[in-house]
């Protein structure tokens, strides 16, 4: 499947699964993400996969816990709620050091909130969503081929680093359809060595397992993990930079912000106004040395998102406040039009001429 095909972004990233040698899917139907499911339904049973619609979340991600314990590419989605049922497991998951393929396409919150699109789990994909401390690895696609090209991204990092990988999509993302290209990607080998396949009577017995009641062994064990995070945050770390070399005002936004944020710096440019934007398509890592590097040269900062502002935090940090960070928002399932990103940019611009 080389050719470019219409797709929606959901259908895309199932596809990109199976194609990444994916064939355990997990997962309980959620709006605006109940396509993802539906695909794996029908494509699994004839490549000898299994699909499986687990009784509640719950069940879901603990059957993805067990299946990559034994060594299997595994994923399961859902949207805003079913992640949060979801999160004790995907602690557990990173706890026991196992890889998995995790989609969230996100809803307007919080509770049960509505079935429009939002960016408002930023915090949970970002600061590892359940208890202890722990991160997934969370990537912000920004078009359908992004949503496949992520997925074959998210697989590879989560076996080469062993721990979880998140798709942050909204619901935008998800529903809508564009051509995409699939067919290109080459499998990697990673050692599995750790796998519970059982001995033959040829090995030590492997253990898969969170549970440490000596607190100096789990104090290292966290202590060693951190370390694995550092080569993460030095190495994967990905953005996009638009219109960035002689900006004065860099705006950020992932996703479907985004792409409202870049007719809308088109228009300001025909207004004189020098603005750029760096898109971060991993928000952990946060690409902080791109931002850092930005704000040696930029006067001012919009974060432009779909939610009452959470990646806003991470821009100061990454810029440790040496420049003024001012927000352009909707939330409850709601998008900035581009119109109100241009007022918003234009305000910026008024600001620093005083």
């Amino acid at each position: 499947m080389s050719d470019k095909v219409l797709m929606k972004g959901n259908e895309a990233i199932a596809e990109a699964a199976i194609q990444a040698g994916c064939r355990h899917y997990f997962g309980y139907p959620i709006t605006p993400q109940t396509e993802i499911a539906a695909y794996m339904a029908k494509r699994m049973p004839k490549i000898g996969g299994t699909f499986l619609q687990a009784e509640s979340e719950v069940a879901a991600i603990n059957m993805v816990y067990g299946t990559s314990s034994a060594g299997f590419r595994v994923m399961t989605s859902s949207s805003s709620p079913g992640i949060s049922l979801k999160s004790e497991g995907i602690s557990y998951i990173a706890g026991a050091d196992l890889p998995a393929f995790i989609v969230n396409v996100q809803r307007g919150g919080p509770g049960l909130g509505g079935i429009q699109p939002s960016q408002s789990d930023y915090f949970q994909a970002t600061r590892g969503g359940g208890h202890g401390d722990y991160h997934v690895i969370a990537l912000a696609p920004a078009s359908v081929q992004e949503m496949a090209d992520l997925t074959f991204k998210g697989f590879d990092l989560a076996d080469e680093y062993r721990m979880p990988a998140m798709i942050l999509a909204d619901g935008t993302m998800g529903q809508m359809m564009e051509p995409v290209t699939l067919g290109n990607y080459v499998p990697k080998q990673f050692d599995k060595s750790w796998a519970v396949t059982g001995t033959k009577m040829q090995r030590k017995h492997n253990i898969v397992n969170s549970l440490y009641l000596n607190p100096e062994e789990l104090e290292r064990i966290n202590f060693e993990r951190f370390e694995r995070y550092k080569v993460i945050e030095e190495k994967e770390a990905m953005a996009e930079e638009y219109l960035m070399e002689d900006a004065e005002i860099c705006i950020a936004a992932f996703g479907i912000a985004a792409r409202v944020s870049k007719n809308a710096i088109v228009a300001a440019r025909a207004q004189g106004i020098k603005v750029g934007m760096i898109r971060p398509i991993t928000l952990w890592p946060f690409p902080k040395k791109i931002f850092a590097a930005a704000a040696d040269k930029c006067r001012a900062f919009l974060s432009v998102e779909l939610s009452m502002g959470q990646m806003i935090e991470d821009v100061e940090l990454a810029t440790k406040c040496r420049r003024p960070v001012t927000l352009c928002n909707r939330a409850g399932g709601m998008i900035p039009s581009p119109e109100q990103v241009l007022a918003a940019i234009q305000s910026v611009a008024g600001g620093l001429k005083k």
